[in-house]
């Protein structure tokens, strides 16, 4: 099947007063590129019944979404983007003042859903490559434990833990604690990484599979995300679904989604090219930006941030002067190389 991809302008470029350096946005792991066509033409058809209240609690989403999965629909739970999943997660198969084990840094949003639930976070030191310790975090689960997140690829470092490493600490895990096996960027992953997922959910009943639609798909603003898993932990997830939350155009964008993935998977290999030319140029440059399994390079510091924001380009900052970027969009990376290239 021949795909075509038309050139659009990218939208990491942020325009507003004249000034002589041009400013990107890369702090959020945005997709560079806008919905495809088909998928707008989808959405704009739903917002001229926007009047129209979407289904009091989603059926139509789930089943859609379980359709394409290879599962029931009373395995899948929606919701407001990834995050908004995850609050539901968290809510649900917690109580107050249980802990909640993950690497440290990872998602900014799980400390603060964390704090939001009542939960206490024990954050657990990256190695020195940039991959969750595994080992260590599985030492860190004790009786007070109520969930333990594992990001694959991880957020902000874009590695992976190897699918034998994750089964041995799966199996190391007290079946009584939920596993949030967070997969935002799975889309991005070679054929050598996947791991099938109804494979694990088959042998781990403790685990539950975190996925978005914001990212590769290219549809931030329109918040949607979807867990699965065991119908017996689904179900408890599901008792917070928000009426009315998820709106009849998301159902129609990822119904039109779905039909375009060969242009998905497309725009989704120019990403990884871009990204892969990127980071060959940053460690020509000196950085040594680890290998990426996302759509974004995590650049180690000190003076990173700092040099990508004096050349007016956002990036995602940590306090030892790192930054995360997102990648795909070949003027943003220019800019970056320019910003970064006198850095070592």
């Amino acid at each position: 099947m021949s795909v075509r991809l038309l050139d659009e302008t990218t939208p990491s470029r942020r325009r507003g007063n004249p000034v002589a350096t041009p400013r990107f946005d890369l702090a959020l792991s945005e997709n560079p590129f806008p919905p495809l066509p088909s998928v707008l033409r989808a959405v704009n058809s739903a917002l001229a019944q926007a009047n129209r209240y979407p289904e009091f609690l989603p059926r139509r989403l789930p089943e859609l979404i379980a359709r394409h999965l290879g599962v029931h629909a009373d395995q899948v739970v929606v919701g407001s983007g990834a995050t908004g999943v995850a609050l539901q997660i968290i809510q649900s198969l917690t109580a107050p003042g249980a802990g909640m084990v993950f690497a440290t840094p990872t998602f900014d949003g799980y400390p603060i859903l964390a704090d939001m639930a009542g939960v206490e976070v024990v954050a657990v030191p990256l190695d020195a490559a940039g991959n969750q310790d595994l080992w260590a975090m599985s030492r860190a689960v004790d009786k007070r434990t109520g969930l333990v997140v594992v990001c694959r690829p991880h957020n902000p470092t874009g590695t992976v833990v190897a699918a034998s490493e994750l089964r041995a600490f799966l199996s190391g895990v007290p079946a009584r604690v939920p596993v949030l096996l967070d997969e935002a960027y799975v889309e991005f992953l070679g054929a050598a990484e996947y791991t099938d997922p109804l494979a694990l959910l088959g042998k781990y009943p403790n685990l539950l599979v975190l996925r978005t639609f914001s990212k590769a798909y290219g549809l931030a603003g329109l918040r949607i995300g979807y867990a699965f898993g065991r119908r017996e932990m689904i179900a408890r997830v599901r008792r917070l679904q928000v009426p009315f939350g998820v709106s009849s155009a998301a159902v129609a964008a990822v119904s039109a989604s779905y039909a375009a993935e060969p242009e998905l998977a497309a725009r989704t290999m120019r990403i990884t090219t871009q990204r892969e030319a990127l980071r060959d140029a940053l460690r020509r440059c000196g950085i040594d930006v680890p290998p990426s399994h996302a759509n974004f390079l995590y650049l180690p510091g000190p003076g990173v941030a700092t040099a990508l924001r004096r050349a007016g380009i956002a990036a995602k900052a940590y306090p030892d002067g790192s930054a995360r970027i997102a990648v795909g969009d070949p003027e943003a990376g220019h800019a970056v190389l320019r910003a970064l290239a006198t850095l070592r």
